[in-house]
């Protein structure tokens, strides 16, 4: 059986149900190939979407027209703002979510787009086809073959498969083949790819134990309860419609340790068993003991898997030590000294591929017309994974339609910062986005993703009118509120008093709004208490009337932050203007040295920008570079 599309998308997680959405949204016809239509965007790991930096990415995602924003709205149990102790550029949003009202509102928004099929079965091997213009030949993906011998045929192939690829999971000294926990693995895609000199490697991955709330004893725990404001995560979406319900904290102390480390030589992580490379910002529970020996406790968080379910997680205790000793360390937590444990965590090694070899778009450099998405290039996270998918998906659509590629930069977007580090500097343990990548992090904050992606969403295709006419409708707003504290005077006498009453300097003079909201102390909300016309422009018929009053405080409160950052920016872009891909022959490049030489040759990079973030690659390498480009 043949079928023909524009676009297959193989695995339906994170990556893969925002890659088939995108391209489907922009008109291609679409088929998401996946194992299980029952699992499509399984929350593998822990049940929450955001945090620190990853809540950019998932507003991002929204801003572009994406779907993770809204299903997470939908389906959440507990939100909170992280960071809210520092400025805005890092604050992000965190949600828990009902893990599978999660799955299902994803199956509602895949079964509701138009241009896009499921297709339920497993790919078996990548076609590839040489095809010659005459002077050059070049490989062009054609679609894929499946385990039950189905050949689907395509202009693109978006490879999303998570952890699947020759997916090995650990507990203890036992070892099975599966890409997460009762799910099997996909043993030959791999090698399908790779004969076509497209670099692989191992990576490894792990969760915790799950625990019946019927056993835990709360009152040993703190309680840790979500916000209820204003606050969420799509620019369009409903507010939460879920019961919120509360996450717990408790610590590890030096019994649980001492049982864990009895357990340290049948673990996967030290006798050998397990040799590829795991993430350093979530490490395991007995990597913690190792790494820091001193330490006589560990923090944990206990998180409701849902609205209905008796199902918690156990977030800071993930392990893949033989269960009878999980179990039994978890058991020495006095609030778990009764837990009874649905399954034991457990530690999953899978196969990736070499982001370096792709481009900024994600198409492969060897293979015309195949993208790549998600955790198959070296990163960890729904969100990270989200974002990538959403390029991909665009990418794939404008390959499709012959249009050139859409290329997120460093000061637009973390999405952006997210690719260009994984092309330019490939990855040598999983990635995790952090907002200290981000060297424009004050252009890159939560609450103006749409005004930097909506716009250019839309002209895409992507973003839809009425999300359009949504953002066009709060810039007014805000540039209405802006226009109004840079006009309007204050007088010192008129305001003295009211400003003392808020805890403030009085003034020695007249100044403008604006110069009041830019203090630490004050904002729109309490200004518009002592300045009634203020507080007639704040009253905004708009159900988004909160947000946009935030948007607008963030940019006069951080103007000067803001502005100094964009021109740092621009002076990047002349950069990012020059292209060198094909100008250098860097093996004899002698006015540069050997490490720039090596690193450029394997890497390619497409400007000078590009090569300027390359480790190894010296100001003095590019300085080298510009004068025989004669700039």
């Amino acid at each position: 059986m043949i079928q023909n599309y524009d676009i297959l998308v193989i695995g339906g997680g994170h990556a893969g149900c925002e890659a088939a959405t995108a391209a489907a949204n922009m008109g291609a016809k679409t088929c998401l190939v996946t194992m299980d239509m029952n699992k499509i965007a399984q929350m593998s790991c822990n049940p929450a979407v955001g945090g620190i930096a990853k809540g950019q990415i998932v507003r991002e995602i929204d801003a572009l027209g994406g779907q993770m924003g809204l299903v997470t709205d939908a389906t959440a149990i507990q939100f909170r703002m992280l960071n809210r102790g520092k400025g805005p550029a890092v604050w992000s949003p965190r949600a828990q979510c009902d893990r599978g009202k999660f799955i299902w509102e994803w199956r509602r928004v895949i079964d509701e787009t138009e241009n896009l099929d499921v297709w339920q079965d497993q790919a078996d091997e990548l076609l590839v086809e040489t095809v010659s213009d005459g002077s050059t030949t070049r490989k062009q993906v054609v679609g894929v073959r499946t385990i039950w011998g189905a050949e689907l045929r395509a202009k693109a192939v978006i490879v999303t498969a998570g952890t699947f690829l020759n997916g090995l999971l650990h507990i203890g000294r036992k070892m099975i083949s599966g890409g997460r926990i009762a799910e099997p693995a996909v043993p030959h895609f791999t090698e399908s790819i790779t004969r076509h000199g497209i670099r692989s490697a191992r990576m490894k991955t792990g969760t915790p134990v799950r625990i019946d709330k019927r056993t835990v004893h709360f009152e040993d725990m703190e309680i840790q309860n979500g916000e209820n404001d204003f606050h969420q995560f799509s620019f369009i979406g409903k507010h939460r419609q879920l019961e919120q319900l509360p996450c717990w904290m408790c610590y590890t102390n030096p019994e649980v340790h001492e049982t864990l480390r009895s357990g340290l030589a049948d673990s996967p992580l030290y006798n050998g068993q397990i040799q590829s490379i795991g993430p350093r910002y979530c490490p395991s529970i007995e990597t913690k003991l190792v790494t820091f020996p001193n330490k006589d406790q560990h923090l944990l968080f206990l998180e409701p898997e849902g609205e209905t379910t008796n199902e918690m997680y156990l977030n800071g205790f993930s392990s893949s030590l033989p269960m009878d000793v999980q179990i039994a360390a978890l058991r020495k937590i006095p609030g778990l000294r009764d837990a009874k444990v649905y399954r034991p965590g457990y530690a999953i090694e899978y196969d990736f591929f070499d982001p370096a070899q792709l481009k900024h778009s994600l198409e492969s450099k060897i293979i015309s017309g195949l993208f790549f998405a998600g955790q198959v290039n070296g990163t960890t996270g729904y969100e990270e994974a989200g974002g990538q998918g959403t390029l991909a998906g665009i990418n794939a659509a404008m390959f499709c339609g012959g249009s050139e590629p859409f290329i997120m930069h460093r000061d637009e977007s973390y999405i952006g910062v997210l690719v260009d580090d994984l092309v330019t500097k490939g990855v040598d343990e999983p990635y995790r986005m952090f907002t200290s990548r981000a060297e424009y992090r004050i252009l890159l904050r939560q609450d103006d993703a749409d005004a930097r992606l909506t716009e250019k969403a839309y002209q895409l295709g992507l973003a839809k009118r009425d999300r359009y006419d949504t953002w066009k409708e709060k810039q007014k707003n805000i540039e209405r509120i802006e226009d109004f504290c840079n006009k309007t005077p204050i007088k010192a006498k008129e305001i003295n008093s009211g400003l003392e009453s808020l805890g403030t300097t009085p003034l020695e003079r007249g100044c403008k709004l604006i110069d009041l909201v830019s203090r630490p102390q004050l904002n729109l909300k309490n200004l518009s208490e002592i300045i009634p016309s203020l507080k007639e422009t704040l009253d905004i018929p708009s159900p988004r009337r909160e947000e946009i009053i935030e948007a607008a405080e963030i940019r006069m409160k951080y103007k000067g932050y803001i502005e100094r950052e964009k021109m740092v920016a621009e002076k990047m872009h002349r950069l990012e203007n020059i292209k060198i891909k094909g100008r250098f022959d860097y093996p004899h490049l002698a006015a540069i040295s050997t490490e720039a030489r090596q690193k450029l040759e394997k890497i390619q990079p497409e400007t000078l920008a590009q090569a300027s973030r390359i480790p190894g690659v010296s100001p003095s390498d590019i300085n080298a570079m510009l004068v025989l480009m004669g700039r």
